[in-house]
């Protein structure tokens, strides 16, 4: 079984749109997902990145359409200007890490349901409300966002560090397990090529 660190962000309009399809690749791979939640804004800060709101307006106007184009092509429901973005991402993160932790769910059902309740939704991920559906709907103990918080910021502070380390700079990304990266939804395929060429 080939194991795949997967580095995203809570946040991300792009993991959201890359969730259904790398769920089917992970499937179709048997793969090993680490789930990796890091910190967007401290990673951009580390390695050279822009915030979307600190972009030049003929980048902001692009993305907005560029998420527009791609979501209707993946037949994805989205409000790419969201009414709860940005917010903070850690308190979804963290429990996260406490599912993958306590397992017993369904890991890509909880990151998509989080995902598409700030992306298509328009509900406020930040919320404890929002976060305990989404755990049980994907079939985890709600509870689990309420415990295991200092455990969960210190492993988010530690997604960060490896991140960094492995050459991630954006979200989503994958690393394989020999270390190749690939950054983007867009990059789903080339990381299928990879990974069927490892076998």
């Amino acid at each position: 079984m080939q194991r795949v660190d997967y580095y995203f962000s809570t946040i991300s309009p792009y993991t959201y749109l890359a969730g259904p399809r790398f769920a089917a690749l992970a499937a179709r791979h048997e793969l090993d997902v680490m789930w990796k939640p890091v910190d967007i804004v401290a990673l951009y800060g580390r390695t050279g990145g822009t915030l979307p709101g600190e972009r030049h307006p003929s980048r902001q106007a692009y993305r907005l359409a560029d998420l527009a184009r791609q979501a209707k092509r993946h037949r994805l429901a989205i409000n790419v200007e969201p009414a709860f973005f940005p917010t903070n991402p850690a308190p979804a993160s963290y429990a996260i890490i406490a599912a993958q932790r306590a397992g017993g769910g369904d890991m890509f059902a909880l990151v998509q349901g989080i995902l598409t309740a700030c992306w298509a939704a328009d509900e406020n991920i930040a919320e404890d409300s929002v976060i305990k559906a989404a755990l049980e709907a994907a079939g985890f103990d709600p509870a689990l966002a309420d415990s295991g918080l200092f455990e969960g910021a210190e492993t988010y502070g530690r997604n960060l560090e490896e991140a960094v380390q492995a050459g991630v700079f954006g979200a989503p990304s994958w690393v394989a397990q020999d270390g190749a990266l690939f950054w983007g939804q867009d990059r789903l395929d080339d990381l299928d090529v990879h990974l069927s060429a490892a076998t």
